[in-house]
């Protein structure tokens, strides 16, 4: 089980407002989390991991992790050197030989031993256990939609022992990852509610993220745990909060499709210029 933190507030946030907007009420046919930053934060493990990793590919692991968070760790080899962009490529790095890897192809390997190797490091974002365990409770469609691999994440769920998902969109899914909108755009498929009038709630902390949010066309609520507010910002969220502790779930309905409906509060979001 994950320790519960207080997220701290980016320094470089704007200083012309405060997390101060009053309670803002919303209802949602479904939530789509993405995971690190938003469900977890697991900054000091994936530092360490991109820090062995550049080494062996023979890069500065500050270039490296200044381009991966909220990218698949094949996009961000894309952007660094193609010629390396390849699953086989990454395994290669390092050959594990751990047991309980036996049950995942060779290509994702490294990413299902990080949270063996660096669990101890990560934390939970507050409030997103609660959130997870309420929403499972009330059977609402959601899901994670994520830049991990799925034994990465399946990793994190395990360690961390964090409700599992019913829908699960990990790298593997889609041929590009984000800020492109197609991971969401699954998401949305795979939760049922690709189709009609539906609001869809995402939920994410990165730049990359919240731009493949809103190019799938849902309501972003950005978190500022990894990255500065002006940034959430300017990637476009439609509310900024400190973490999942700000969002409260208040009740279940049907519009008038007789489709579920979630009434969710948002607590206390950046006000710009309070």
């Amino acid at each position: 089980m994950g320790s519960h933190v207080q997220t701290p507030i980016p320094q470089d946030a704007p200083k012309t407002g405060t997390f101060s907007k009053p309670p803002q009420r919303r209802k949602f046919h479904g939530f789509l989390f993405d995971m690190d930053g938003t469900i977890i934060d697991s900054t000091d493990a994936i530092v360490r991991h991109w820090h062995l990793i550049s080494k062996e590919i023979g890069f500065d692991p500050e270039v490296v992790l200044a381009t991966s968070h909220g990218r698949r760790s094949i996009d961000t080899l894309q952007v660094l050197d193609p010629s390396k962009a390849n699953w086989e490529c990454i395994y290669l790095f390092r050959q594990l030989t751990d047991p309980w890897l036996t049950q995942f192809p060779d290509v994702h390997k490294i990413e299902a031993r990080i949270p063996l190797e660096y669990g101890q490091g990560a934390k939970e974002v507050p409030g997103a256990r609660a959130k997870l365990a309420k929403l499972t409770e009330i059977s609402a469609p959601w899901a994670i939609v994520t830049s991990g691999s799925k034994p990465l994440v399946d990793g994190w769920l395990k360690v961390m022992s964090l409700p599992h998902p019913p829908v699960l969109v990990t790298a593997e899914d889609v041929s590009v990852g984000k800020p492109d909108p197609a991971c969401y755009e699954l998401g949305k498929k795979r939760i049922g509610l690709s189709e009609g009038d539906v609001s869809i709630l995402v939920l994410e902390d990165a730049p990359s993220g919240i731009r493949a949010g809103k190019a799938a066309g849902c309501t972003v609520l950005g978190l500022a745990t990894t990255h500065s507010i002006q940034s959430v910002l300017e990637a476009g969220a439609d509310l900024v909060v400190k973490d999942l502790d700000s969002m409260r779930i208040m009740g279940v309905g049907k519009d008038a499709a007789g489709r579920m409906e979630v009434e969710i509060e948002i607590l206390d979001a950046w006000e710009i210029g309070a």
